[in-house]
């Protein structure tokens, strides 16, 4: 798992192509940011962003890029982009060879993900190490979920937060973000409560009704002898929790508070 998490992090020094989804759309070729006006038309953009978007689906025709993008798109318009795609990524190509980084065959298109560094890419691969070495190897763990979270610079692709195609994606990697919140907060509450206490808090910001980052608090505050903050804690949360569904909290949260309304 080591030697995993090295090769990752390698990767993500080193990837001649490197993307940024999350917060904003970087692209760095070659170490160097580059420009957001060399992208051009905004149609450029929008082939890169949904080829990184489905990146890990099978090759994508033609016909589908265009229907999913552009109601009124036509040949013309893929071409351009495409060739606006290649001539950023690869500006120095000869003509008349191949593009690299987006593969095509036939009049199939994908985006080869085993060439360039992608941040919402990174994060899954760290995450997954850190869950693989959650119970034998918590350093490690704590480790390849804080190179995560370090990576989440906010909401994937919020210039196309109303685009049907970008939300699976924005979707799964808020939930993994999530998950490596609480589970790094739960490895910490023994030895830095207050750490896992700022960690749930930055779950919360993400989706305050995540109710296992509430139980981390309340658990985190025992752990501190702050009784009264862990009840204010849980009454936040059973409060949230009406206002946005009209529940209350699961078992495990009122089984929490049962045992912190126990403590002297």
């Amino acid at each position: 798992m080591t030697n995993q998490l090295e090769q990752h992090k390698k990767f993500q020094n080193e990837a001649p192509i490197k993307f940024q989804t999350l917060g904003q759309f970087v692209l760095w070729r070659d170490g160097e940011k580059v420009n957001a006006k060399e992208w051009g038309r905004d149609k450029t953009l929008q082939l890169i962003q949904y080829l990184i978007s489905y990146r890990n689906k099978h090759a994508l025709h033609k016909e589908h890029i265009m229907d999913h993008l552009w109601e009124d798109g036509d040949d013309r318009d893929f071409k351009v982009a495409l060739h606006g795609v290649n001539k950023v990524l690869e500006p120095n190509r000869p003509s008349r060879t191949e593009a690299i980084y987006v593969e095509r065959q036939g009049v199939t298109y994908q985006l080869n993900s085993n060439l360039v560094w992608i941040d919402v890419d990174a994060i899954e691969k760290y995450i997954i190490i850190g869950n693989q070495a959650l119970g034998d190897f918590p350093e490690i763990a704590a480790e390849a979920y804080n190179m995560a979270i370090a990576l989440h610079q906010g909401s994937y692709l919020p210039n196309r937060i109303f685009e049907d195609w970008s939300s699976e994606e924005r979707e799964k990697i808020q939930v993994l973000i999530l998950g490596a919140l609480v589970n790094l907060a739960e490895l910490l509450i023994a030895t830095n409560p207050m750490e896992s206490v700022r960690l749930a808090q930055q779950a919360i910001a993400i989706d305050k009704t995540w109710e296992d980052a509430y139980r981390i608090q309340m658990s985190a505050y025992i752990q501190k002898g702050n009784r009264p903050q862990a009840l204010k804690t849980y009454q936040k949360c059973a409060d949230i929790l009406e206002e946005e569904y009209g529940i209350t909290p699961l078992p495990a949260t009122r089984d929490l508070l049962k045992k912190i309304e126990s403590i002297a």
